[in-house]
């Protein structure tokens, strides 16, 4: 006799009910819709109160809950208490706005649930191509290079800065490492180049000091001559300079460093162009500011966001390299599991390179979709226009500052970032430093607006940087006229503190 096997229950994670899960997607959907149609009827941000702190303490859950409760917990907790960067007033650090459009084909892409790392034959790489492919020529630069999404600047600069390195090299450093170096590699960017580069430069193991920071001009550029200077005693110390980083557009001031005299000091000394162009890169799509950015498509590699000046949802990124064979030499290593298999035949063959093999990424998120059907929504000349809008709007902001006897610029309005400080006779700057940090911190409290600070030439100022699709010029009226308010306000309370 046959001994009957009892087979467990198998269990799913799909919804047992699936038409009750329709209607809390539809619930959900509206429910977002009326959230960002209605962006400008709430504060610019709201502080999170102790009891959201605390309902995040909470045990581990080891039992279901149903779906409706975690829901409600969502509209309680979470939702009310964003950083804010939708909101028509938000112009801290440089952060984009996303858009209504994004936020569904980021809805798609999950649903998909697709990996772009390798097996080339499926529809979310051809997608990716083709975003790559419209990048390029949206910036000008050479059809022939490589690319690749990723979810940000941060990545994009570790990503050239690494191929530049095994480039420049001038030995098989993938297989010896940087240990084994014959000289040390030493690359050159500004003082007011991103942080990104400084840790790029740390995770390449070529250490903090390899990147020489160079002085700026007094528009913020990287000073040329220094930069020369710098080079020639690397090379009389026995060191071997091998990159230089150009800024399009900093994060401080939003300056755009001469990237054709870089390109050519590059193509002098023999060294690789890479640029990071976050946000400014994309000044490339206005006639009236793409001179701001000639040279950059003689850069080596470039580094861009997608989520800061083209207003798309984070996360998404991307780094273009002119030399495809540099790039994947850089990045590609494949292993028996991960065998590619006959172009034509099967998922793991295609006509498409694996994206694996130019990052360090294996698993990748459908990053392209938001990025392919934004574009085919409101074409690459509507966003020229709405990033003209935001220089026009950093130019009326600048004007309203200069008018403005108890504010002054702190720095040349150059492109899309503005910054200023109150001032008052009688202050020193460290009570003006303290004073500024303040009407920063109220602004944001009061739920007015969301600038954020920085410091240029040692001195605290507030900072303004327009990369927000929703900002109307009667923003920045309300802004000026809020800072010079609560800056009396603050000067008032001191004043009294001290009698």
């Amino acid at each position: 006799m046959t001994k009957e096997i009892k087979m467990p229950t198998e269990e799913t994670l799909d919804p047992e009910d699936w038409e009750s899960v329709r209607a809390l997607g539809r619930r959900m959907l509206d429910d977002m819709m009326d959230y960002m149609r209605t962006l400008r009827e709430r504060p610019a941000w709201r502080h999170a109160p102790d009891k959201v702190k605390a309902h995040f303490s909470k045990p581990l859950p080891y039992d279901p809950q149903p779906q409706e409760e975690i829901y409600d917990e969502f509209l309680e907790y979470v939702l009310p208490y964003p950083v804010g960067n939708l909101h028509p007033s938000f112009w801290g650090w440089v952060m984009g706005t996303g858009t209504v459009f994004g936020a569904l084909a980021e809805l798609l892409a999950a649903s998909m649930n697709t990996n772009t790392g390798g097996g080339a034959y499926h529809s979310a790489n051809y997608v990716e191509k083709q975003v790559i492919d419209w990048t390029k020529e949206m910036l000008g630069y050479p059809a022939s290079a490589s690319g690749l999404l990723t979810s940000g600047c941060s990545a994009a600069n570790l990503i050239g800065l690494g191929v530049a390195r095994n480039t420049k090299a001038g030995y098989d450093l993938r297989s010896e490492g940087i240990q084994v170096a014959p000289q040390k590699m030493v690359l050159y960017a500004s003082n007011e180049i991103h942080t990104s580069v400084h840790k790029a430069v740390e995770l390449l193991g070529l250490g903090r000091d390899a990147l020489r920071l160079v002085p700026v001009n007094d528009i913020y550029q990287i000073d040329l001559n220094a930069l020369q200077t710098a080079i020639a005693k690397d090379r009389q110390d026995g060191h071997l300079p091998f990159c230089v980083v150009g800024a399009a557009g900093t994060t401080n001031t939003g300056a755009i460093d001469d990237l054709s005299a870089l390109a050519d000091i590059c193509q002098e000394e023999g060294l690789w162009l890479h640029v990071d162009g976050a946000f400014g890169a994309w000044a490339a799509l206005v006639p009236d500011a793409r001179h701001l950015v000639d040279g950059m498509e003689r850069a080596d590699s470039l580094a861009l966001d997608l989520h800061k000046w083209m207003y798309m949802p984070c996360e998404i990124g991307c780094i273009l390299v002119r030399s495809e064979d540099d790039h994947r030499k850089a990045f590609s290593l494949t292993p028996a599991y991960l065998s590619h298999g006959e172009v034509g035949r099967g998922l793991a063959g295609s006509d498409l390179p694996w994206f694996s093999d130019y990052g360090f990424q294996l698993s990748r998120g459908f990053r392209a979709l938001k990025a392919w059907m934004s574009i085919k929504e409101h074409g690459a000349s509507k966003y020229g226009r709405l990033i003209q809008q935001n220089i026009d709007q950093a130019r009326y902001l600048g004007e309203l500052i200069d008018a403005a006897p108890e504010l002054e610029l702190a720095a040349p309005v150059t492109l899309n970032v503005v910054c200023f400080r109150y001032t008052r006779a009688g202050l020193d700057d460290t009570a003006l430093d303290e004073l500024n940090k303040q009407i920063e911190v109220e602004l944001q409290e009061r739920g007015i607006a969301v600038p954020s600070v920085t410091t240029i030439r040692g001195r605290c100022v507030l900072h303004v940087a327009i990369t927000n699709h929703r900002s109307r010029r009667e923003d920045f009226d309300v802004l000026v006229r809020e800072a010079i308010r609560i800056g009396k306000e603050m000067d008032q309370s001191r004043d009294s503190a001290t009698e």
